[in-house]
């Protein structure tokens, strides 16, 4: 038998501890996380289920508790009858459309809409399912790029998570060079099944994607594909800041870069890390809480 661990509580508070465990060094990949709205007309109230192979005990339960910054929420248990308990962690999880993107778990059909990219996503994986407004912002500012004539020929994802976003720019520019990373171990795995369902081929040649595990850019095959002509950053603020300067290195003259993780009150000063780095606003996007932002590398040559 499978059990659950729930806590209610706002939606900034269960999106914040959902974004917390992408966070936490050496969290039990037994414990899978979702979360989602209880009731359409109470849109602020989420509920974050947490499943187990086995009985909680005060180590899970504690777990989940750290997720919530300031005091955790009354955290229940709840033995579930025998079933697959990863799809049961994508109950809830609808399908959501961003640009011309159809992302889905695998509960649900590919829509085969004309016009339509379709990519399969599994729930209980790293962070980046399209679920989140920054993950699906970056798959509409992807869109909004292509449609503005943006035709990169190197690309990067840094923090890839899931892959979704490298996924996207692979079949908006599939001649491009492409290469995702993550510091979380587990993320490689992840990519690697998802890949194969969304026939996403891997390799180091166009049209192929690379992914490694890294920290940051100080990374051997990182600097040997620099310059790249879109770097795509989906992280939170403080590391979008700090990183701005090796971004900008990492950026051909002219490069574009898609930054996100930073909510709007955060936005004036990632924009001036990166005006002081070398990069001018070219458009942006307000998706709930959260800013997107397409910046351009200053011409150096």
């Amino acid at each position: 038998m499978s059990w659950k661990l729930s806590a209610t509580a706002t939606k900034e508070q269960v999106e914040a501890a959902l974004e917390k465990r992408e966070l936490t060094i050496g969290w039990d990949d037994n414990i899978v996380l979702t979360g989602f709205e209880t009731d359409p007309e109470t849109p602020d109230i989420w509920r974050l289920d947490a499943y187990l192979e086995g009985e909680p005990g005060d180590a899970e339960r504690e777990a989940v508790a750290s997720l919530f910054v300031d005091s955790a929420p009354e955290i229940t248990a709840e033995e579930l009858p025998e079933t697959d308990w990863v799809a049961e962690s994508q109950k809830g999880v609808d399908p959501i459309r961003a640009g011309r993107f159809h992302v889905h778990t695998p509960d649900h059909p590919a829509t085969g809409a004309p016009g339509l990219i379709d990519f399969c996503i599994p729930a209980a994986q790293a962070f980046g399912t399209g679920q989140h407004e920054t993950t699906a912002g970056c798959l509409a500012m992807l869109d909004a790029m292509k449609q503005r004539g943006v035709s990169p020929r190197n690309i990067a994802d840094i923090g890839t998570g899931t892959g979704l976003l490298a996924f996207a720019a692979m079949r908006l520019w599939p001649n491009a060079f492409a290469t995702a990373s993550d510091i979380d171990e587990l993320c490689l795995p992840a990519v690697t099944d998802n890949a194969a369902m969304n026939n996403i081929a891997l390799g180091e040649e166009r049209g192929q994607l690379s992914m490694l595990i890294a920290d940051g850019m100080e990374d051997e095959f990182l600097r040997a594909r620099a310059p790249f002509d879109l770097l795509i950053a989906n992280i939170l603020a403080g590391p979008l800041i700090a990183m701005a300067p090796e971004f900008a290195l990492a950026v051909a003259p002219r490069g574009h870069i898609v930054l996100a993780g930073l909510l709007s009150t955060q936005e004036a000063g990632v924009r001036g890390a990166y005006h002081k780095a070398g990069f001018r606003l070219q458009y942006r996007i307000i998706n709930g809480d959260w800013s997107i932002l397409w910046l351009r590398h200053r011409f150096t040559g």
